[in-house]
């Protein structure tokens, strides 16, 4: 069974919102992650947020338009996608790392220890 379970993938036309949400069936983890792959590409980093102080991290092609959060109570961590494109289709994965991620090092997918298994998320023009 897999520590960290995704929700919420599907298909929505370009300009409209989802939110996937990620599980975390182990307790709770130091630094949450989102990283996506799209049709033919590799791993890309999308969001971070350290459970400590909320603190968040994006990546540029998504700011301003996705937002990562936390609750405390359930163990999830959601990330918030509005304003969607069809360059957003990937596979989305939740990711967590035992000990908090430095600067430096939040957005390479080698820091986290644990995978949810992905979700599909398609956008349309």
């Amino acid at each position: 069974q897999e520590r960290l379970v995704e929700s919420g993938g599907g298909l929505v036309q370009a300009g409209g919102s989802l939110r996937l949400s990620c599980t975390d069936s182990g307790g709770t983890s130091s630094t949450y992650a989102w990283f996506r792959r799209a049709p033919g590409e590799d791993l890309e980093f999308v969001a971070a947020l350290q459970w400590r102080d909320d603190s968040t991290v994006y990546a540029d092609s998504v700011k301003g338009r996705f937002t990562i959060s936390r609750d405390s109570a359930k163990a999830t961590v959601t990330l918030q996608m509005d304003s969607l494109e069809p360059w957003d289709t990937a596979v989305y994965y939740c990711a967590a790392a035992r000990f908090e991620a430095t600067s430096i090092v939040i957005r390479l997918r080698s820091r986290y220890d644990y995978w949810g298994q992905g979700t599909q998320v398609t956008v349309s023009s």
